[in-house]
């Protein structure tokens, strides 16, 4: 491996050295870098695949691996080896997973074993090794670890009195929870239902980032005492919003064709009566391995403040509800999410809620494929906004970076490209020209044909903005856009 060239992450300390997982365009490492000295990188292990997690624990050295043709949420092991003083690495030897289990977040606890979450029982459980064999800890129907999209996740993290303090999520919302040394599982009540897996514990506290519908990410810190006392360290927003009228969603659970069910959050126009009938978005997540969050969304109070519901369907292929919903989606992208978020659509048509020919559907990323598919077929959108959208999942299994071009392989096979003589609505197509995840040609293209045919579209190219077109310095602009495309298809519709 060469060190400039390479990428570093996940870094640790571990018998007076410093130790990271490294990247190259070609592979990963496994490297150490000693504090005495002058600083020499040492490579300790090398693939062709990924690694992460580089754990030391007593006499140990763990991590995880997976396989360049593999997700860490669908295949990933867990290795340990002797590491002693001379900072070697002995024999490895795999403590789980394997090509139907996914193992994350390993992590020595003070008891000396080692620790790490795995989806062996459908869902991402703890579990612990002895030294001599693997037992559950705390068995439950929920998610006990974040899906892997970052290497450092902390989902779980021990008290000083032996306890285990975790992040449990179950479909939209997460809890905080306490874990006994019998496993007994506690849940802690706290004014949050959305917590990010960077728990950081000190003694009897934990410290975390969470939120709520109402409150934008705070840094908290969570004192589990008897009766636990949440100390607020830190808030995101300006205090000017403080007080600032929102909406706030509904929990909604919608059966699909007979045969499944999904989960949408719905918010009504800010400060709409019971009663309320309004135009609809419908918005895909993106991913898909991603899921809805009961949180606070000033997105959607951008819409909501305007007249607008939205409504988050978490489609089949989300992250929240076990092993097997999410892997359902492979081979089946532009399909089931398709039917899923159309699904949410007619259910408050029929319910009076949402305004006959005034449903839209918007997505990011993966969900901007999946709103480009939506509106290239029959069914309740008039139009739909694409955002850093994937068109041709061929072509982005060759173009997409590293880490996710097994994703892009396990997705392909279902809808297919997006083809400009299917789409049958208004389409804008917002994107970032230094996109480097999903590129700008495949939009640009799709746009030309559109032109050709003379079907009604826009196509938005911010320059120099990435994959993250919300979190960039043109969100507002795009925002605005729109909220015009939605206007103006609303009123190509009323004018007939």
């Amino acid at each position: 491996m060469a060190e400039d060239s390479s990428s570093f992450g996940d870094l640790t300390i571990g018998n007076g050295e410093l130790l990271a997982v490294g990247e190259t365009d070609d592979v990963d490492a496994l490297v150490a870098v000693s504090f005495v000295g002058a600083p020499v990188m040492r490579v300790l292990a090398e693939t062709s695949g990924f690694f992460g997690a580089p754990r030391p624990g007593p006499g140990m050295l763990a991590w995880l691996r997976w396989s360049e043709r593999d997700m860490p949420w669908d295949s990933s092991e867990l290795w340990v080896a002797p590491y002693g003083a001379d900072g070697l690495l002995g024999d490895p030897v795999k403590l789980a997973g394997g090509p139907t289990e996914s193992v994350v977040e390993p992590r020595w606890g003070p008891d000396a074993a080692l620790y790490f979450a795995s989806d062996r029982s459908g869902w991402w459980n703890l579990y612990r090794w002895d030294g001599e064999s693997v037992e559950p800890v705390a068995p439950v129907a929920a998610e006990c670890a974040a899906e892997p999209w970052e290497l450092g996740y902390v989902s779980y993290d021990f008290l000083a009195d032996g306890r285990i303090v975790m992040v449990v999520q179950e479909g939209p919302r997460h809890r905080l929870a306490v874990v006994d040394r019998a496993g007994a599982v506690a849940p802690v009540k706290l004014p949050y239902t959305s917590i990010k897996p960077y728990l950081a514990v000190g003694g009897a506290s934990v410290a975390l980032v969470g939120s709520s519908p109402e409150v934008a990410p705070q840094v908290a810190l969570v004192h589990l005492g008897d009766e636990p006392r949440v100390e607020v360290l830190a808030r995101a927003e300006h205090p000017g919003l403080d007080g600032l009228a929102v909406s706030t969603p509904v929990e909604l659970r919608i059966l699909v064709e007979g045969s499944r069910e999904v989960v949408a959050l719905v918010y009504p126009p800010t400060g709409a009566a019971p009663d309320w009938c309004a135009p609809v978005i419908v918005r895909a997540h993106p991913g898909p391995t991603a899921s809805c969050l009961v949180r606070l969304d000033w997105q959607a109070q951008f819409f909501t403040s305007r007249g607008f519901a939205i409504v988050d369907v978490d489609y089949t292929g989300s992250t929240g509800y076990g092993r097997v919903f999410r892997q359902a989606l492979y081979g089946r992208w532009g399909i089931d999410d398709v039917v899923d978020c159309r699904a949410a659509a007619e259910f408050l048509l029929t319910e009076g809620r949402a305004v006959p020919e005034a449903v839209f559907i918007r997505g990011a990323s993966a969900g901007g494929y999946t709103a480009l598919h939506a509106v290239a077929q029959d069914g309740p959108f008039i139009a739909a906004t694409a955002v850093s959208a994937i068109v041709d999942p061929e072509r982005w299994a060759e173009t997409v970076p590293r880490f996710q071009r097994a994703h892009a392989t396990q997705l392909r096979g279902g809808a297919g490209r997006v083809r400009a003589e299917d789409i049958r609505r208004p389409v804008l197509m917002i994107h970032g020209t230094a996109d480097d995840v999903a590129t700008a040609d495949d939009v640009r293209e799709l746009a030309d044909e559109l032109q050709n045919r003379g079907a009604p579209h826009e196509l938005m190219l911010l320059d120099g903005v990435g994959h993250y077109v919300a979190t960039s310095a043109h969100a507002a602009r795009a925002l605005e856009a729109e909220l015009a495309h939605y206007r103006s298809a609303m009123a190509a519709m009323a004018s007939g």
